[in-house]
Order: C-alpha cells, then structure tokens, then sequence
C-alpha cells in the first residue's frame, strides 16, 4: 500500500487546477464522451501515478490520452499507449496481466511505477512550457517519495526533458531510444521511443524496441540485487 507521503500527494495532484487551459480541455473531453464510449462516465481530473510503492523502476510518460487515462482514471489506460506499454512490463514480470482497461480491473504493478511528466491530457497532445513546469514539482515529489528506485524509463523526448528538469542533469546527452545517462546515487535514465500510435503505426517503435528498452530499464533498476 502507498505511504502517507504518496496518498498525500495522489489528493493534490487530483484536485490541480494550476492550468486553465488543461482544466477546461480535461472537463470538456469528459463531458462529451466519443461514440464508442458512450454511457461511460469520465474520470475527468489530473491522473496521478499508479504502480508498486516499493518500485525499483519508475516509467515515466508524457501526459494522460483525452479519452484514455482522462476516461479510465488510470495512468497508461484504455488506449492503445497503454496497451503496447503494461504488455511489455507484464513480458518483463511487472504486470499481473498484459493489459489495463479501466482503474479498478485488478491491475497489479510489482516493481514498477507508472507516471506522466504532465498529469492533464493536452490539446493535440502538446503542453505548453508553463503547464509542463506547473507538473514538474509533483514528478520531483514522487521521486522523493518512491526512495527505492534505481532506474527511470522516459517514454519519448518529452519525458526524457522532464526527468532531466527534476533531476538536474546537465549535460543532457541527445535523446534517443535506448541512450542511458547515468544519474546521482547509482540511479540509471534509459530512454525509449513513446509507444503513441504516431510511433508504433509507423514501425519506429516496435514490440521488439519496447521490450528491449524495457529489459536494459528493469537490468538496471535491479542488478544491485543479481
């Protein structure tokens, strides 16, 4: 079960409002659901972040899909990111089950820890500067929190930039998938093309790139313990 510290920052990352514009785009999405939802009610509020407290491996997105997480109340849930995603960490013996449809479906993450640098689902998939800089204290905190971790995922560039924010990493190596950047106190960035279908639609990202970005991930969050 999450700690005091991580149930106290869950309640303030879903009560944000800090960003206008996310709030009203996250409350209008959820307010007409598409078609193929219909009948659903949205969760509609900043997602936080969802996994093993204990997690020696921190996975950390961009933002919540508008009729993904932002419906389903789960981070990396009921879209087709999230599905590439919980198979590969369920391949890799994260994940009780390969996939995730809505937050209360039985889920569990052994290990691991699923985040997003942005807690709100974008317009067109694109914060602004300001929005992302708004997120970046909760993402620092829940760092703080999960003191077990040894190795960070960040699903595309956006991440990647995020992670290194919080984490002040300077010089910040080009991203690129599968580039590692050794951080402070023995913890490892290892960097993976985001499963979007932007990606996995045109073959930059297979099944076989996540696995092996998630495999190199998993070797450093737990080869302290081999």
């Amino acid at each position: 079960m999450p700690g005091p510290g991580l149930d106290r920052l869950r309640d303030e990352i879903v009560s944000c409002r800090r960003c206008p514009r996310l709030v009203a785009w996250r409350e209008a999405v959820a307010a007409a659901p598409r078609a193929s939802f219909a009948g659903q009610e949205y969760w509609g509020r900043p997602l936080p972040g969802f996994g093993d407290p204990a997690a020696r491996l921190l996975v950390v997105g961009l933002a919540p899909a508008a009729h993904g997480g932002n419906r389903t109340g789960r981070v990396f849930t009921g879209d087709r990111s999230g599905e590439w995603l919980w198979a590969a960490l369920w391949r890799a013996g994260l994940a009780n089950r390969p996939e995730s449809v809505w937050a209360g479906d039985g889920l569990a993450a052994k290990g691991v820890w699923v985040t997003a640098a942005v807690r709100c689902p974008p317009p067109q998939n694109r914060p602004l500067p300001e929005e992302r800089d708004n997120c970046l204290p909760y993402l620092e905190r829940e760092l703080a929190e999960l003191s077990d971790v040894r190795a960070v995922l960040a699903l595309g560039n956006f991440a990647y930039e995020a992670v290194c924010r919080v984490l002040g990493v300077r010089p910040r190596p080009p991203f690129g998938h599968e580039t590692e950047v050794p951080l402070a106190a023995g913890r490892t960035l290892v960097c993976s093309y985001h499963p979007s279908q932007q990606n996995t639609f045109t073959g930059r990202l297979t099944q076989q790139m996540l696995d092996s970005a998630v495999r190199r991930a998993v070797q450093r969050a737990f080869e302290a313990e081999a």
